[in-house]
């Protein structure tokens, strides 16, 4: 998971976030891979006690796949993952300036909720969305 996280501009989990969120109850990890092979892809989803949404916190593809449809198989999977949970809906923020990701959120239903301005490391703003369940 580092690997992959170290072929992501911006932001990235450290290995300390990931350890405390791989034991976390509240944590829901999808992964994309084959047997033998290196792992492709994952989405963390954690959900919070005194929500009804819970928060797509991660969702990392390997380089050489963007393009093929892992980012879809692994949002697909939070999606349904989040719905098992009970979840109103599934929330989460990405950067204004990552076209790709932000047209395969609005094809899978997510809206636009709002913005943060500065909100990553780099200083890139980020827009909230949300897709509701119900």
């Amino acid at each position: 998971m580092l690997c992959l996280e170290a072929g992501f501009p911006g932001d990235r989990l450290s290995r300390r976030q990931l350890r405390r969120h791989l034991v976390s109850a509240r944590a829901d990890l999808g992964v994309l891979g084959r047997r033998g092979h290196p792992l492709q892809g994952y989405v963390l989803v954690l959900s919070h006690r005194q929500r009804r949404d819970v928060r797509l916190y991660s969702i990392v593809v390997d380089p050489a796949l963007r393009g093929q449809g892992a980012g879809r198989a692994l949002l697909d999977w939070a999606l349904r993952r989040s719905r098992q949970r009970g979840a109103a809906g599934l929330r989460l923020e990405v950067r204004v300036d990552n076209p790709a990701a932000r047209a395969l959120y609005a094809a899978r239903g997510f809206r636009e909720i709002g913005g943060r301005t500065g909100y990553y490391e780099d200083g890139a703003d980020a827009v909230c969305l949300r897709r509701p369940f119900v």
